[in-house]
């Protein structure tokens, strides 16, 4: 058995972060005459009380993780914090039952979006800032998870992008913390741009705050019921569109362009296949909704544009209820949940560079069997890629779908609809937040669904988010094995 000591410890610190946190919405309902504070100060207890036992119980002088822990804390880091951030939407007016309560928690932390609340435009400032801040915690936590974690342990290919950051050496801890607080500073830098832009374009300063966290977080929690489309404004959903596609984009690609220029982010091929995927799909709406609906073409393409882009950076805001745009407006959406941003963005789905592994690998096994006795090597970024990420970047294409199928078997089994089955389970493995139909679609919510399908909605987004293989290896008896 692995030393559970450190992962317990971490797990508390963790959580009187969270504790910490819930500070924030409180003097919000304080300063805005609302008892509502209450709540995040039983939860905060709560939260305070838990942490606070476990550091205490199991700090040490000096203690390392090795990769086995590494896998443990990341996947029970996630579980313990939504359990805890539960707490305010449990014990909030109107209650919600655990079920509920825990799905919205789990939905923000994973920025996944998908919510089971209504009423939003008269609920009490706090929760609607505890959704948002969910988010925003979530979206750093992925960044630095995606950056620092991830290409250590190998998962799904991230190897690719393992940088000084993720060795073996003494120093790593310094580097690790080096590369965190220069992303953070990044994230905030660009929250706080987006919030001043957001009141630019008309939003009132509750409003921008709220929407530039889960902008930045691709997110999508709003704090309207109508989501984006209750302001009724281009200028908002164009600021929004930018931060969708900024959220989406390599956080450590930031840090490069303040040394190098815009340049250096736009010769990144991750990024310049991102662009073209969502320019391509834009273009493709835009032409539909103006041909079929006859849609005036610039109408069409502001739908478009907001719409497709929310969709493929697995945001989830919307200003149409895009299942009734027709047929092929429906299938274009249903796959572009799966595509995702970049590796270093806070997106979910299966990630750009994946698809780029996989297209060069096809190219090359295709040149092979025109020209055998040549040799052939497919590339990323003009590196060769080994064969160690070809088979990770396989397996997780088989892991993802293997998943995808799976939630839609069991969302099937609870009496859902083929469509809500689908897309649930489509939108809950990509991170994406609304899905298709009456019931889960851009105009419904996840309320109508059965407790159980809740759960099994939760387990599928933390899975999606945490790139399958870092939560699956649990369930191996050899990995507990000495």
């Amino acid at each position: 058995m692995p030393d559970l000591r450190p992962v317990l410890f971490a797990v508390g610190a963790l959580l009187l972060a969270l504790a910490a946190a819930m500070a924030f919405p409180a003097l919000v309902d304080v300063a805005s005459g609302h008892r509502h504070w209450r709540v995040f100060a039983v939860s905060s207890g709560a939260a305070l009380f838990a942490g606070g036992a476990l550091v205490l119980a199991f700090r040490t002088p000096a203690w390392r993780i090795a990769a086995r822990q590494t896998f443990i804390l990341t996947t029970a880091s996630w579980v313990a914090i939504a359990a805890f951030a539960a707490l305010p939407f449990l014990l909030s007016d109107p209650r919600l039952s655990y079920s509920d309560a825990y799905f919205e928690a789990m939905s923000g932390l994973t920025t996944t979006g998908s919510t089971v609340l209504d009423g939003l435009d008269t609920r009490p400032p706090g929760i609607l800032l505890w959704r948002a801040i969910l988010q925003w915690l979530g979206g750093i936590g992925i960044i630095v998870m995606a950056v620092v974690i991830l290409p250590f342990l190998g998962v799904g290919g991230m190897q690719l992008f393992r940088s000084e950051s993720s060795d073996r050496s003494d120093k790593v801890l310094p580097r690790t913390a080096r590369v965190a607080a220069s992303i953070g500073v990044a994230y905030l830098a660009l929250t706080a741009l987006w919030t001043a832009m957001l009141a630019a374009a008309g939003m009132d300063r509750f409003d921008a705050l709220c929407h530039a966290m889960t902008t930045i977080a691709t997110g999508g929690y709003s704090t309207r019921d109508a989501s984006i489309g209750h302001f009724d404004s281009a200028a908002v959903e164009a600021v929004v569109t930018a931060g969708m596609i900024a959220g989406s984009l390599p956080f450590m690609l930031y840090l490069a362009a303040l040394r190098g220029g815009v340049r250096v982010l736009l010769a990144d091929s991750q990024v310049q296949w991102f662009l073209g995927i969502a320019a391509a799909a834009v273009a493709a709406m835009t032409l539909w909704l103006a041909v079929d609906a006859g849609t005036p073409t610039v109408d069409a393409l502001r739908r478009a544009s907001f719409n497709v882009v929310s969709v493929m950076t697995g945001t989830g805001y919307t200003t149409d209820d895009y299942g009734r745009w027709g047929t092929f407006a429906v299938g274009l959406m249903f796959f572009l949940m799966f595509v995702g941003g970049c590796t270093g963005g806070t997106t979910g789905g299966i990630k750009i560079f994946r698809f780029q592994v996989l297209f060069s690998t096809v190219g090359v096994e295709i040149a092979r069997a025109v020209r055998r006795h040549r040799v052939f090597v497919a590339h990323y970024n003009d590196k060769p890629i080994s064969e160690a990420v070809t088979g990770a970047v396989l397996g997780f294409y088989f892991l993802f779908f293997a998943a995808f199928a799976a939630v839609a078997v069991a969302l099937s089994l609870h009496g859902h609809d083929v469509l809500t089955s689908v897309s649930g389970a489509a939108t809950a493995i990509a991170n994406v937040g609304p899905g298709l139909g009456d019931t889960i679609g851009p105009d419904g919510n996840f309320a109508g669904l059965t407790d159980s399908a809740k759960w099994v909605m939760s387990a599928a987004m933390l899975l999606g988010r945490l790139e399958l293989f870092t939560v699956l290896i649990l369930f191996l008896p050899r990995f507990w094995r000495p």
